[in-house]
């Protein structure tokens, strides 16, 4: 244990809490329970121990742990919280949650019997928090972290600071908004680094070996996270990968449930299913239609890969811009809005507003007549009433 308190300071000590990710100040810290999921090298670790450097002492009354180090291996998580609970320990941070057994259960445990201790933990986007022995989902507050949004990328790595907007301003306000902001940068310039290397925070570790390590990510939770969460066997693992990797040279489509489950093998029902583990782990985001009900076996209506850099880094070939402009657009939205398909446009979102995506000569032909009808335009730096610059949405959080 001492091995580990140890380790917990050095990690703490060396963060960097100058930058800091837009779900800081929405946690609340003071909760018994937190578990926030995202994606493989968004900085939910980063997160945590820029908290704990900020706001708790550094002493025995603290420690960050991960759920898969060796130590695990031969003790249980309710031993370690009694053990460090009786030195006098307060705030408990375990990262990787999802890769220790029966997690959920004696997560449960843990919080059953040391009313005092507050815990903090991390997991894979995949992890089914509401499943398993514990049901933690009474207990427990869930808070979920993206990539980097375009505004925070522009924060992060030029160091120049914008606050989020809302959709209502954005829409309303349009005009105003996108000359402000581009007055003072090259709003083209950045979003197209963006699409190419903004979207995990590793990109500051170095370019050249980023598209690398975004598929490193990706081997990492089709091999031990998605296995890991769902219990499934190989053979499970390699069809999710065949899945994925037809998927890749196709986004974004409208999928043919029986033919693409016949090219990798599968019934219907299991291939939604991979689907919706691939969907869970951010790898994919699944558009469905806004007249139908979504459920557990509802064929999605389009497929994309979650985000922009996935694209550059998995698909063969020449990236297709179109493909591009919209799945930056669901991407930057789906964080703190609802997307459906609709029977006209591209995406309506949160059953309000109606979007076309397009480039800087679209126009609204598709949508005329639609009340709160709007164009998503690329190549474009100013905004007027019915056309909205495309990087301008990637400000909304």
């Amino acid at each position: 244990m001492e091995e580990l308190v140890t380790q917990s300071f050095k990690y703490v000590k060396q963060i960097d809490n100058r930058f800091k990710r837009y779900l800081f100040h929405k946690i609340d810290w003071r909760s018994r329970l937190i578990i926030i999921i995202g994606a493989r090298g968004v900085g939910k670790t980063t997160m945590m121990l820029q908290y704990m450097k900020e706001n708790l002492a550094l002493n025995k009354e603290s420690i960050y742990i991960s759920a898969d180090h060796l130590y695990f291996s031969r003790h249980g998580l309710v031993e370690f919280a009694r053990l460090f609970s009786m030195n006098g320990g307060k705030h408990l941070f375990i990262d990787e949650i999802h890769k220790y057994p029966n997690w959920s259960r004696e997560v449960k445990n843990i919080y059953d019997q040391y009313p005092d201790l507050k815990l903090v933990l991390s997991g894979s986007s995949a992890t089914e928090i509401v499943k398993g022995e514990g049901d933690l989902s009474r207990r427990a507050l869930f808070y979920h972290l993206q990539g980097l949004s375009f505004r925070e990328y522009i924060n992060f790595h030029y160091k120049i600071q914008y606050q989020p907007i809302t959709l209502d301003d954005l829409v309303t306000n349009v005009m105003e908004i996108s000359y402000q902001i581009a007055a003072n940068i090259k709003p083209i310039k950045l979003y197209d680094e963006y699409l190419r290397f903004g979207y995990y925070p590793f990109f500051k570790e170095g370019t050249d070996g980023y598209y690398l390590r975004i598929n490193q990510v990706v081997n990492t939770v089709l091999e031990l996270d998605i296995p890991a969460v769902y219990n499934i066997d190989y053979h499970a693992t390699i069809a999710i990968r065949k899945l994925l990797g037809i998927i890749t040279t196709l986004v974004p489509f409208k999928p043919n449930t029986l033919k693409l489950s016949q090219e990798v093998g599968l019934s219907r029902e299991t291939f939604i299913k991979y689907l919706q583990y691939l969907h869970k782990a951010d790898l994919l985001t699944l558009l469905h239609s806004s007249t139908k009900g979504i459920s557990q076996l509802s064929k999605p209506e389009k497929i994309y890969l979650q985000n922009p850099n996935l694209i550059y880094a998995l698909a063969e070939g020449v990236v297709d811009k179109g493909n591009l402009r919209e799945t930056f657009f669901i991407n930057q939205l789906s964080q703190n809005h609802q997307l459906s398909y609709p029977k006209q446009g591209d995406f309506l979102v949160n059953q309000t507003w109606l979007f076309e995506v397009g480039g800087d000569n679209k126009t609204q032909k598709q949508i005329t007549g639609i009340d709160n009808a709007f164009v998503a335009a690329d190549d474009i730096e100013i905004g007027s009433p019915q056309k909205i610059p495309l990087w301008l949405f990637g400000f909304l959080y």
